[in-house]
């Protein structure tokens, strides 16, 4: 049985297909299948992965009949893994050759941990760098960061089979936002963390683009949060979900509004420690990162003064 089982859906995405497959296959870490999963494409995708598959014993090729999207494609490569270690993938990515092997030392050594991100740097369609992402590495920020902030990678991201078997997997016929609706329910059942080497080349183009700011796939990762939020508050007010949405987005927020979203964290934070998502020794590390958060909502200018106040009074 291999440790390590790669999945990777595509849909239509011949254009980058061969880079992303290369990618797995001349990772340092060998002992993994890759199970690509063609989602009914319509161009030269399975021809391309059945290819590589005729190359490779490693690669697992599953070719659907028609399209059944991204959450359920992935359920169908997860039917066929065998690994202890489930990695994700996407087509048009390219992971760099160390990813997997770092991955698994750091799950290896922290039992805790069922969900494990790495850094990234976006690129363009020639793989020329863009902007870096900055991600959390902590549990606790990351789960913070689900309403207010960047969070996971999803294609980045290497789980515990047993975590992911134990939510079912992915949630069936979901078009949009798959990663954040398990990660919603995956933070009741295990630990995140990220990596801080960027060990994905995350592929920022019109197509990718277009996907992530789709008025679907904005709203289905809203209604997520509403979801979770009426799970741990019993309620979900919409002012409280917009202000969030909004420092998501990293808007600004006049003085009233940052008021009330101060409140409103700390009675997320209060419901997350309650709930044991969050550990109450990780308090005072969340309550510095609100207020972060809460100064980047603010007009350039007082951004600049406290910066110059905790430089010289060191508060």
């Amino acid at each position: 049985m291999p440790l390590v089982s790669v999945v990777m859906p595509v849909f239509n995405g011949e254009r980058f297909l061969a880079e992303a497959i290369e990618s797995i296959l001349a990772q340092t870490f060998t002992d993994f299948e890759f199970i690509i999963v063609d989602d009914g494409s319509r161009d030269r995708s399975a021809e391309i992965a059945g290819s590589y598959a005729d190359q490779d014993e490693r690669i697992r090729f599953v070719k659907l009949r028609r399209n059944l999207g991204e959450a359920d494609a992935r359920n169908h490569g997860l039917a066929f893994a065998r690994g202890e270690f489930i990695a994700t993938m996407d087509s048009d990515d390219v992971s760099l050759p160390q990813r997997l092997q770092r991955q698994l030392d750091v799950l290896s050594r922290n039992p805790e941990i069922g969900v494990l991100g790495t850094g990234a740097q976006a690129v363009n369609e020639e793989l020329r760098p863009l902007f870096d992402f900055d991600l959390p590495q902590q549990h606790a920020l990351i789960v913070i960061n689900l309403f207010v902030g960047s969070f996971l990678i999803h294609p980045s991201t290497m789980m515990r089979r047993d975590a992911l078997s134990d939510v079912g997997g992915y949630e069936p016929s979901r078009l949009t936002a798959p990663d954040t609706e398990l990660w919603s329910r995956l933070m009741w059942r295990t630990r995140f963390a990220n990596l801080p080497e960027r060990l994905l080349l995350y592929r920022w183009h019109d197509a990718q683009i277009h996907r992530t700011r789709d008025a679907l796939a904005m709203k289905q990762a809203a209604d997520v949060r509403e979801r979770l939020l009426k799970r741990l508050w019993g309620e979900a007010p919409r002012d409280s979900l917009v202000r969030f949405a909004r420092m998501q987005r990293d808007e600004k927020l006049g003085p009233l509004d940052r008021r009330r979203a101060r409140r409103d964290l700390a009675r997320l934070l209060d419901a997350l420690i309650g709930a044991d998502i969050i550990d109450r020794i990780d308090r005072g590390l969340v309550e510095a990162h609100i207020e972060r958060r809460l100064e980047g909502t603010m007009p350039r200018n007082w951004q600049k003064f406290l910066h110059w106040r905790r430089h010289h009074f060191g508060r």
